[in-house]
């Protein structure tokens, strides 16, 4: 909606029932896909049986880009639009005990606590948190991030929530670090800015319960945290979407067609970006409001981050 200032300068504002309607929409989004208590077990019962089967492979691809930041058990995790608490059991597994898993809607996270797969849950609207300054240590945003209608906002909110540092696993915008598709779009918006849409088809895309499906880049991350004053980022690239239906039963060894068919898939790609050649389908992004110590930076590079030091703003004391 666009509306005019006292100076007649135009501003847009967000409609209150609509933003509202989007949020009801999410939370409604599970209840929808499994209605009945019966198929809400069998979901959570999946994730309870599924290891040693390709989903889990492609999940642990994930999970194991968390490694540099699980040395130190003591600290306290919440893990945002974790519909099923399925990230946050993984960092219980891995002895983190100070772990709360958040959604919008909690149906799911009160079976999964039932069924003993995480301990402590909170309804969490991720764009406008409850919580208290640092509540946090760490905050993590696996494959969330591009649901939220406002996702710039739940970032600001997951900077002020978090003492540490936050972290997002989301897929990667691709023109900020392919410069021919760039090179390409430009050409197209000489003549018609609707060609471009035919060549990189989703460019401009939405989900069913209304929101733009966002896509992140490190440029954009690297931005974020310099207007803010953070310290330092560090990037990773991972290539781990390769899902498929039925992928939790078959088992992730070389004997299965299916698994081999992947695996090779995903090398393929992992060698293309490693020279380049076509960036990574999904970037792991952390800011960090504390440098780390030494020891997680070298964790960090030798599990293949990208460090960067963010420059100090001369003009900002703190």
């Amino acid at each position: 909606m666009i509306e005019k200032d006292k100076d007649n300068f135009q501003v847009i504002t967000v409609d209150a029932e609509l933003q509202q309607e989007s949020y009801s929409r999410h939370t409604n989004w599970y209840q929808q896909q499994f209605p009945n208590y019966e198929d809400k077990i069998s979901v959570i019962t999946n994730f309870k049986n599924y290891a040693g089967s390709i989903n889990h492979w492609l999940q642990l691809i994930f999970f194991n880009t968390l490694t540099p930041f699980l040395t130190d058990k003591n600290k306290s995790w919440l893990t945002l639009g974790d519909a099923y608490g399925h990230d946050a059991n993984f960092l219980i597994q891995q002895g983190i005990q100070q772990t709360t898993a958040s959604d919008l809607d909690p149906n799911m996270l009160q079976i999964s606590k039932e069924y003993g797969l995480i301990q402590h849950y909170e309804v969490v609207n991720a764009e406008k948190m409850s919580f208290s300054n640092e509540s946090f240590d760490y905050i993590l945003c696996k494959e969330s991030y591009h649901h939220f209608p406002r996702p710039y906002a739940a970032l600001y909110e997951m900077i002020r929530v978090c003492k540490t540092g936050i972290i997002i696993i989301e897929p990667q915008d691709p023109i900020a670090r392919m410069p021919l598709l760039l090179l390409i779009s430009n050409i197209c918006n000489k003549f018609n800015i609707q060609l471009i849409d035919k060549i990189w088809k989703n460019r401009i895309s939405y989900e069913s319960v209304g929101n733009f499906v966002y896509k992140v880049s490190e440029r954009e991350f690297e931005k974020f945290a310099a207007g803010l004053n953070l310290p330092m980022i560090a990037v990773k690239e991972i290539n781990p979407n390769f899902w498929f239906a039925g992928s939790n039963q078959i088992p992730a060894q070389m004997d299965q067609p299916a698994f081999k068919k992947i695996y090779w898939k995903k090398k393929f790609r992992d060698f293309l970006t490693r020279l380049g050649i076509f960036p990574s389908q999904t970037l792991v992004l952390v800011a960090f409001k504390q440098v780390p110590n030494e020891e997680t930076l070298q964790i960090l590079k030798s599990e293949g981050y990208r460090i960067s030091k963010i420059k100090k703003n001369p003009y900002r004391n703190s």
